[in-house]
């Protein structure tokens, strides 16, 4: 395990084209899930009345989930490649579950945007890759899905393909270094054992000549691991094991966890001693960036840690905002924004209430120049700067320092209305 780079890998995309299937597919053909396993989940798939969803029974295993067939939660699955450790984070593509996404992009090193070929373009494609850019990904792959459905035209393909790349130049990203491949994952008659263009070539596109999903995930590029940097660890959940106690479980995303490293919990100031790591139940002397890891620190209780803290050195801690101002773009909005809005934020694995306490500049998208001082309002579309206030503590850091400590996402009404990044922070005193 530790002898390969570990990069996490978020799929995205709209409900219902095709992303846990793709995962199943993958992690079944790199040999992460057996045949036995398999057999099992195809029975079961026919039971419920949902013959075809076994790959995606792979990752949908919360019951409720397999009824619905529709993700809810974040899954976590591992597997190997020549080059690579990989970590999934199955993203749902349901409206109602995009929170669950933001966790899990904010997380991702690279995406891989599922598209089925037949309906093309979804709203909820758009939102995803607009977060995904806002969120830091810089590597994305696309995976244009079901082509068995469309016979394997490549008109068809090369239409959709057209659609994604116009959305993707919209928001920043260059379609020249994103791979566009052609896949089933459940695959035809003749490709079912395999699929098509995932894991290996497929016979069904011969007008095909780029890499499979496998060929361009070993492409990726390892980010550089920012370990010359204090530690931030935002905690995603928190565990009681019988015999170890209070595990706080979370990904450290700057800086290094030891154990014996004394360490803080913000906002609360609690703070204590690392005794143990683990990752995938290996035990650990140490964390990097980059590393999912369960930790138990000693003299930190079960109500001293939750969810949305962050976990940082004690010469070091996290800071805490009194204030912080952001540059933010509206996603989408029914109506206007203005002063003392208070929608919930989303920053790393913490969801606080903030209000919108100042517009002080609108910024024209193109250029990034002003484009008006103190709007009254922002509405869709506006890029602007503002001065935000949370209700309650909250974590955050400047983008610049903490580019992963610095990211948010603004959720309302069900929906995401804005993304942003800190630009400064006035820590509390």
């Amino acid at each position: 395990m530790a002898d390969k780079p570990h990069l996490n890998l978020v799929f995205i995309g709209h409900v219902d084209h095709g992303k846990s299937t793709m995962v199943g597919r993958i992690l079944y053909n790199t040999g992460a899930v057996d045949e036995n396993t398999m057999r099992k989940l195809k029975e079961e798939a026919a039971k419920v009345g949902k013959a075809t969803f076994e790959y995606a029974f792979v990752m949908d295993n919360l019951k409720e989930e397999r009824e619905r067939g529709v993700t809810i939660d974040l899954a976590h699955k591992e597997f190997n490649t020549q080059k690579y450790y990989f970590t999934i984070i199955d993203a749902p593509g349901h409206r109602d579950f995009v929170k669950n996404m933001i966790t899990g992009a904010s997380q991702a090193d690279a995406a891989v945007i599922v598209c089925d070929v037949a309906s093309g373009v979804q709203p909820q494609t758009k939102e995803h890759a607009f977060l995904a850019r806002t969120l830091g990904i810089k590597q994305v792959i696309v995976a244009i899905n079901k082509m068995d459905s469309v016979k394997y035209d490549q008109g068809k393909f090369n239409e959709t393909k057209g659609q994604i790349e116009t959305l993707l130049k919209t928001i920043g990203y260059n379609p020249a270094d994103i791979p566009f491949i052609p896949t089933s994952a459940y695959g035809s008659e003749k490709t079912r054992a395999k699929g098509d263009n995932v894991t290996e070539k497929s016979s069904e596109t011969p007008w095909y000549t780029g890499p499979t999903i496998l060929d361009a995930l070993n492409a990726l590029k390892v980010p550089e691991k920012p370990v010359d940097k204090a530690l931030r660890l935002p905690v995603q959940d928190v565990y009681t094991i019988t015999g170890i106690g209070t595990v706080p479980v979370g990904r450290v995303e700057t800086g290094i966890l030891k154990i014996g490293q004394q360490v803080i919990v913000m906002p609360s100031g609690s703070k204590g001693e690392v005794k143990t790591i683990e990752m995938h139940h290996q035990q650990l002397q140490q964390a990097e960036p980059g590393d999912n890891v369960g930790f138990n620190v000693r003299g930190l209780g079960k109500n001293d840690v939750k969810r949305g803290d962050v976990i940082g050195p004690v010469d070091s801690p996290p800071t805490v905002a009194k204030e912080f101002t952001a540059q933010i773009v509206i996603l989408q909005h029914p109506s206007a924004i203005t002063a003392g809005y208070t929608p919930v934020f989303h920053c790393h694995t913490a969801q606080t209430a903030c209000t919108v306490v100042e517009l002080q500049k609108k910024l024209d998208p193109k250029t990034g120049g002003v484009a008006e001082e103190n709007p009254k309002f922002l509405k869709t579309g506006d890029v602007a700067i503002v001065k935000i206030m949370p209700t309650k503590p909250l974590c955050i850091e400047s983008a610049k320092q903490f580019p992963q400590m610095g990211r948010f996402a603004v959720r309302d009404m069900g929906m995401t209305v804005a993304a942003g990044v800190v630009l400064e922070v006035t820590p509390k005193t």
